[in-house]
């Protein structure tokens, strides 16, 4: 990189439009105002556009944006998520809920620590998540999570969106903050000596040269892995899934305020309420099922065998990039890598890497080991929610297929996870433990105890000893209950946006 590229704005180049694109633009050209963006779109190539989900941080990219929930939300279809329903990976029929965390569980989750830990260490005593958490409650009520200003506690949320009407949202936003938008083709991507992208070939266009580029060019990776040859690590060896197949139908007559993910035969369905349909895939791993097993599987799921709606069906590549900047470039979204959306950390992803990228740029790091260190710290979060991720289908408690019963068999572990599975299985504090590994950025203490309790991974209930409850439940019920007399019906906090 320049001199003068280090010491005033820089140029850049974005190759890739799409939510990932789009989003590096706008956060790209609020950190830096007077750079000259360009943002290059290919008319040739579609947007994968399988994400509808996210997790709380957009809410604080909008916030940052100066963007308003009445602003975008109509416009993307969007709805409220308050966490995840999963349906059968315990054991067929199970089910709990994966809460985004918010204010008021301060005053329940030590209750819920308590409860898990004296229920895994031998006493009969109440410790399903679901009982102690808000927007457990929300959920299961099918409340927003916006509540009026005598309600001081914030809550925390995501949202469901159509992802080509967000990419549409900031893109207006991108361009207003002054980002050219150029729909051209990359026909070659210029290399220099030294190793730097130097220049795009543009068909119909002046070559573009930068000084910074983004790859958003999704799994082709055309600028970081093609040009300039930094290796992709699968993660297959752990993380089975390799294909989905994705079918809308009609918005049910209730909307919900959470993602459901339901485990089938070969890997999960998604259900994802938008304002004006449902959006419903089906994740699976194809050594297992062929994608006509799969579809037919999905649409049964649905009850829709005799829709002639058609499906899509997509192949994910699923891994990391082994460096996300090389040289001058930075890989974001699809180029960068892939962690299946079951925890619809897709988007979260993006931002962390491009407002990572921002603050060590404006600290002055352009050397290689500045970017050895931001690479580290990008690689250490894809393998902490890797690592999530690959706890739900190793501690499934499955039998009925070989798929569930190989997940649950391996033993391709991280050091970190294997860790975490001790110290909860002996009796441990797995909440001391997460922090004193320095996962808890990835995925909170209260997310993984969540997790394990909700599998329920306890001992057998014969081996269970008598035992008076650790928490006081009744508190519990009724702190949760009065605060859910705050929150209005979903559908009816939408229709105040519009």
């Amino acid at each position: 990189m320049t001199g003068a590229a280090a010491t005033s704005a820089p140029t850049i180049a974005i190759v890739g439009g799409g939510t990932a694109g789009w989003m590096a633009a706008c956060l790209m050209a609020k950190a830096w105002p007077d750079a000259a963006i360009t943002l290059v779109e290919s008319p040739d190539v579609g947007i994968v556009g399988v994400g509808e989900g996210s997790t709380p941080q957009l809410k604080a990219l909008f916030d940052g944006l100066g963007i308003a929930e009445a602003d975008w939300m109509p416009a993307a279809d969007a709805t409220y998520k308050v966490g995840i329903a999963f349906h059968g990976w315990g054991e067929p029929g199970s089910a709990y809920f994966h809460p985004f965390a918010g204010a008021v569980d301060l005053h329940t989750q030590a209750a819920f620590h308590a409860s898990a830990h004296a229920r895994r260490t031998g006493a009969d005593v109440p410790a399903h998540p679901d009982r102690f958490f808000l927007n457990s409650r929300l959920a299961a009520a099918g409340r927003a999570p916006v509540a009026p200003p005598n309600f001081p506690f914030p809550v925390g949320y995501g949202y469901h969106f159509d992802a080509h009407k967000v990419g549409e949202v900031l893109r207006a936003e991108a361009i207003r903050r002054g980002v050219r938008h150029v729909r051209a083709h990359v026909e070659a991507v210029v290399v220099a000596d030294t190793g730097d992208i130097a220049s795009l070939t543009l068909r119909d266009q002046d070559p573009l040269a930068a000084d910074l580029f983004v790859d958003a060019s999704g799994f082709r990776g055309l600028l970081l892995q093609q040009a300039l040859g930094v290796p992709f690590r699968p993660f297959a060896e752990n993380l089975f899934n390799d294909r989905a197949v994705v079918m809308p139908t009609p918005r049910g007559a209730t909307l919900d305020a959470h993602t459901s993910a339901t485990a089938l035969s070969a890997g999960w369905a998604w259900a994802i309420p938008l304002t004006a349909r449902t959006g419903n895939g089906y994740v699976y791993a194809s050594s297992y099922l062929s994608p006509d097993a799969a579809e037919m599987e999905l649409r049964r799921h649905l009850g829709r065998l005799d829709d002639p709606t058609p499906a899509r069906h997509l192949t994910m590549k699923v891994g990391r990039v082994e460096r996300s900047w090389a040289g001058n470039c930075l890989a974001i979204g699809l180029a960068q890598g892939f962690i299946e959306p079951l925890e619809a950390t897709a988007l979260h992803l993006v931002q962390a890497t491009v407002e990572g990228f921002i603050r060590a740029y404006d600290a002055g790091g352009r050397s290689p080991r500045d970017r050895d260190g931001f690479n580290a710290r990008i690689a250490r979060r894809y393998e902490g929610i890797r690592d999530y991720i690959v706890a739900h289908y190793r501690l499934n408690r499955r039998t009925d297929t070989p798929y569930w019963r190989d997940n649950a068999g391996h033993d391709r572990l991280s050091d970190d996870l294997k860790a975490i599975m001790t110290a909860w299985f002996t009796g441990r504090d797995v909440a001391a433990l997460v922090e004193s590994r320095d996962l808890a950025g990835y995925y909170a203490p209260m997310s993984w105890e969540v997790l394990f309790a909700g599998y329920g991974t306890f001992p057998p209930a014969g081996r269970l000893r008598a035992a008076a409850p650790v928490a006081d439940l009744a508190a519990i019920d009724a702190l949760l209950d009065g605060c859910l007399l705050n929150f209005p019906p979903h559908a009816a906090a939408l229709k105040d946006l519009a």
